[in-house]
C-alpha cells in the first residue's frame, strides 16, 4: 500500500439548488446541504483509501450564510488527517449567484470516515505524504482532533 498526498483526494462538487431543496421561504436547508458534505467527504474518502468508507462523525459544521434557492453549492473536500482506519476530511461551502457572479462562503464542517474491507470490518488506509507546511500543520491539527474525538468515546462507553 503506497502513501498518497492529499491533492489526490480532494474534490470539488458543483450542484444547483432547487425548490425542492429548500424551505418556502427559498433558503437551503442545513440537512441538504450536510447531504452534500457527507457526498463530498466519501468520494475523498474512497478516492485515498480505494475501498468502501463510512462516515463515521461529522463535526464542527458551520453554517455562516444561507443559500438559496437557485444557487450553485461548491463543496471543496480534502484529506487533513489518517490514522489507522480514520480519516479526516475537511470541507468547505460555497454558494455561488449565477446571475452576478457572487461567491460567499457558506459554511464548514470536519469529517471523519473509516476505511472498511470487503467484510465491512475497519482497514488500514494508505500513509498521507505530507508535502508542504500546510499539510503538515492540517494533519497535527487534525490528529489533535481525532485523539480528542476518541477520548470522549472511551468516556461516554465508561458510562
Amino acid at each position: 500500500m503506497s502513501a498518497k498526498s492529499a491533492t489526490e483526494s480532494k474534490v470539488e462538487v458543483i450542484t444547483r439548488m432547487f425548490p425542492s431543496d429548500a424551505n418556502p421561504a427559498g433558503n437551503v436547508f442545513g440537512g441538504e446541504i450536510l447531504k452534500q458534505i457527507d457526498i463530498v467527504a466519501g468520494i475523498v474518502a474512497q478516492r485515498h483509501c480505494g475501498t468502501n468508507a463510512v462516515t463515521a462523525s461529522i463535526d464542527r459544521v458551520d453554517f455562516l450564510k444561507p443559500v438559496f434557492v437557485g444557487d450553485l453549492l461548491i463543496l471543496n473536500a480534502r484529506l487533513n488527517c489518517i490514522k489507522n482506519s480514520s480519516m479526516e476530511i475537511e470541507v468547505k461551502v460555497e454558494s455561488e449567484n449565477l446571475r452576478s457572479g457572487l461567491r460567499t462562503m457558506t459554511g464548514t464542517a470536519m469529517v471523519t470516515s473509516v476505511a472498511l474491507d470487503d467484510g465491512g470490518k475497519p482497514t488500514t488506509v494508505p500513509k498521507l505524504l505530507l508535502q508542504t507546511e500546510e499539510e503538515k500543520k492540517k494533519f497535527a491539527e487534525g490528529l489533535a482532533r481525532m485523539e480528542q474525538r476518541s477520548k470522549e468515546r472511551r468516556r461516554e462507553k465508561a458510562r
